[in-house]
């Protein structure tokens, strides 16, 4: 969960704002949309989440989407790359493909819907199951996951980009239409899906506060 919350948190609203270009009229707008559609994704999820699950569900939820979110990613990245292939555009980066940037748009409501699922579900197990005295405590700790992930996700690029390079073309090279992004979602997909097999084998065993008082 850290790792998956703190691998997107730093960059990921920064990096969907920036494939809009500035200087085009209709790229503005469509920048301001993308950020209503984004808040409303957190907005609605979040809210179902509260009424309709426990807290140990909507973390489980919130993972799913992490996956989801990671194969789209990496379908629409595939996607991109064939369009800059396909227009000898390989060798441009900076070149500008002829492809929808509204293609990215599923992608990042999904990871919205994730982050609202998993962020109130995680609020709330940092809190409700702690003694009274320690609430601050586990508030604090829920708040420390994110810094966590955020070192984490760091490793493993470095761990990706330090095997890739010895092996053939790097995966995070600074040339994104000869690079493999794609590949890299495919194995983010992999290991938030081992993430949620973990997830589901320890939720399972976890026994809520109010049963824990009953059986006592």
């Amino acid at each position: 969960m850290a790792m998956g919350d703190g691998g997107h948190k730093p960059c990921v609203q920064t990096f969907a704002a920036d494939q809009f270009d500035d200087k085009m009229e209709d790229q503005r707008e469509a920048k301001s949309s993308f950020f209503n559609w984004w808040y409303l994704a957190i907005v609605l999820a979040g809210t179902s989440s509260v009424f309709l699950l426990c807290y140990l569900e909507r973390i489980g939820v919130g993972l799913f989407f992490s996956i989801v979110t990671m194969v789209v990613s990496a379908l629409v990245e595939g996607k991109r790359v064939a369009i800059a292939k396909q227009y000898n555009l390989v060798d441009d980066p900076k070149s500008i493909l002829p492809m929808s940037v509204w293609l990215m748009l599923p992608q990042y409501t999904i990871l919205g819907t994730s982050e609202a699922f998993t962020v109130v579900g995680l609020q709330e197990l940092f809190y409700d199951p702690m003694p009274e005295g320690l609430r601050s405590l586990g508030a604090a700790a829920a708040v420390s996951l994110f810094g966590v992930g955020s070192f984490m996700a760091n490793a493993i690029i470095d761990i990706v980009m330090a095997i890739t390079s010895g092996v053939g073309d790097q995966w995070l090279g600074n040339n994104l239409n000869k690079a493999h992004l794609d590949y890299y979602y495919w194995l983010l997909a992999g290991l938030s899906a081992l993430n949620l097999c973990v997830y589901l084998r320890i939720a399972n065993g976890f026994v809520y506060k109010k049963l824990r008082s009953e059986l006592k």
